[in-house]
């Protein structure tokens, strides 16, 4: 039995970091990066994988609640999350410019 409770509680943490990494990286992205990708919004995602998180922190693993956050966090993660890492600048809050981008624009090697 202790096994079990082990694997359960390894279970839990994993599902807790899990969902964790999932609701921090969508804070890391642009407001327009969702619009842009044609998701929904920022405030949305938010308010979902906080609330995924929370339940996991709170509720045992094999309750009803933190399956459904489960699910709303791989929707995240498989659907969400590609898309706008595909898009230009990686949807994330710096707006650096890629490492061939000279101080008047992007190097084009003489083209």
């Amino acid at each position: 039995m202790q096994g079990f409770a082990g694997f359960m509680w390894l279970l839990s943490t994993a599902l807790i970091v899990f969902s964790g990494f999932a609701l921090i990286d969508a804070a890391t992205r642009r407001e327009d990066a969702y619009r842009a990708a044609d998701k929904k919004t920022k405030p949305f995602w938010l308010i979902v994988l906080g609330l995924a998180f929370v339940v996991n922190l709170l509720f045992p693993i094999l309750s009803f609640l933190p399956i459904i956050g489960l699910v709303a966090t791989i929707v995240y993660m498989v659907d969400v999350r590609p898309v706008l890492r595909g898009l230009p600048g990686g949807g994330r809050n710096s707006r650096r410019g890629s490492s061939s981008d000279g101080p008047y624009g992007p190097y084009n090697g003489g083209r």
